[in-house]
């Protein structure tokens, strides 16, 4: 069996964990192709001011490109014989060693700039003593360092512990006997590289996990038209404010009841949290029971706003509202607005309106006591009546700092039906449009429901 390589230089004391420079050895020049490799990402600037132990560094091999790589070596090595030699990272330079000859000592050296740990898997593991688990002291250091590049290190006679050491979650092992300056170079490098490559697909499959769970919540917290029976056509677009966020603070609904009124709703919760969404959702669900209870016009406002007075986490959150409910003939409906912009109507061959809005009342959660009047408005035989929240209007255009407005608006809408479009397309179209023109996504939340009726 041939002797362990003997050290080129002085293996720093473990207080320090920092080797001074030493010179190449030849088997491990800058220039051979075991020196060279694909240089790890640069980390993450969100990541890069973090400091302390390992449950909040941020992963090692996402250092590694603009750092001298450290080592960290764990092993019992009473008679001092050294088995790590002069070792070079990817650009020639010489790595970093720190020495550790147990597991306490080990957690002490185990701060953020270390990239990789080479441990002896003879070691015993503290507290697992006679357990009888001959990777016990690996998985104590994985526990430890769950985001660290680990190597196993065992001997000629034990190469099956090592594989099962790659099993349970070490990068790869090394076998004590064969090291040498260029193997144990390379296969850190490659350990740091591989840890690198498992985390950024953990990550991925982590992304795609919460993907899937966003569109079930979704699904579940998105409202689904209780329209049967109802000669009225339904269309809605929604897109939240906030980047990568589910829901927002808007919310709509439509039912109808057995008497066949329909009943339309859309409301905007002032904010963009998550708990701006969680109150609009729970408005809307009230909105829905009351509404189906047979409560409509002053007397559902209020017991929303009781509603919402109870719910809300902060005494200044308030919400807009704009309630119509549609008579079974389809003629002629009433409208509430509660701090809310009214109503779009459009019809076959008369120019799209705002519905009135003198009578507006205040907004949900700002008076109390408040009343809010309800308008009766004619519709006529054929039409098409858009309600949205203020998201819609309040876009930029262009580099000018001038908002859309609801006059802005209904022009845009008149194209856009003078062009033929209707529904789903119509407002697809119209919030697509809203958004070029803001020259990129919205900061406020966006939702716009549609009836149509045709005779």
């Amino acid at each position: 069996m041939p002797a362990p390589i003997p050290r080129q230089r002085a293996i720093p004391a473990a207080e320090g964990g920092q080797a001074p420079a030493a010179a190449q050895s030849p088997g491990s020049a800058p220039d051979s192709p075991e020196a060279r490799t694909t240089a790890p990402r640069a980390a993450d600037p969100s990541e890069s001011g973090t400091q302390g132990r390992t449950g909040t560094a941020p992963d090692r091999s996402e250092t590694a490109a603009h750092t001298t790589l450290t080592l960290l070596l764990i092993e019992d090595d009473p008679g001092g014989s050294p088995i790590v030699p002069d070792l070079l990272d990817q650009s020639g330079k010489p790595m970093r060693v720190r020495t550790a000859r147990n597991l306490t000592e080990a957690e002490r050296l185990l701060t953020d700039d270390v990239h990789c740990i080479l441990l002896d898997l003879a070691l015993p593991a503290p507290g697992r003593t006679g357990d009888g688990d001959e990777l016990a002291v690996l998985k104590h250091v994985l526990e430890l360092a769950p985001r660290h590049a680990v190597l196993a290190l065992t001997g000629a006679d034990d190469t099956e512990r090592g594989a099962e050491a790659v099993r349970v979650g070490a990068q790869d092992y090394l076998v004590r006997d064969e090291l040498d300056g260029r193997l144990l170079s390379r296969a850190i490098r490659y350990a740091v590289e591989r840890k690198r490559s498992d985390s950024a697909e953990r990550r991925l499959a982590e992304g795609r996990v919460r993907a899937q769970e966003n569109r079930r919540l979704e699904r579940g917290l998105l409202p689904t038209p209780l329209l049967d029976g109802s000669p009225l056509r339904f269309a809605a677009r929604y897109r939240p404010g906030r980047s990568r966020a589910l829901l927002g603070g808007d919310f709509y609904d439509v039912v109808r009841t057995p008497d066949g009124t329909v009943h339309a709703m859309i409301g905007d919760v002032c904010g963009h949290g998550p708990d701006e969404a969680a109150l609009g959702v729970e408005l809307r669900i009230a909105w829905r029971a009351l509404t189906l209870a047979g409560l409509c016009g002053d007397q559902l406002l209020g017991t929303l706003q009781e509603v919402l007075e109870h719910e809300r986490p902060d005494d200044e959150i308030f919400a807009t509202l704009c309630t119509v409910d549609i008579a079974p003939d389809g003629r002629r409906a009433g409208l509430c607005l509660a701090g809310h912009p009214s109503p779009l109507l459009a019809r076959p061959g008369v120019p799209a309106r705002l519905l009135p809005y003198d009578n507006n009342g205040p907004a949900l959660g700002l008076l109390p006591g408040a009343r809010w009047p309800r308008m009766q408005v004619e519709l006529g035989a054929e039409w098409s009546l858009m309600l949205y929240t203020d998201g819609l209007i309040e876009g930029r255009i262009g580099d000018t700092g001038e908002r859309l407005g609801q006059e802005g608006m209904v022009e845009m809408i008149r194209r856009q039906l003078s062009e033929g479009l209707r529904g789903e397309e119509l407002l697809r179209t119209a919030v697509n449009e809203v958004r070029d023109l803001n020259g990129g996504e919205l900061t406020d939340d966006v939702a716009v429901l549609l009836l149509d009726r045709a005779v």
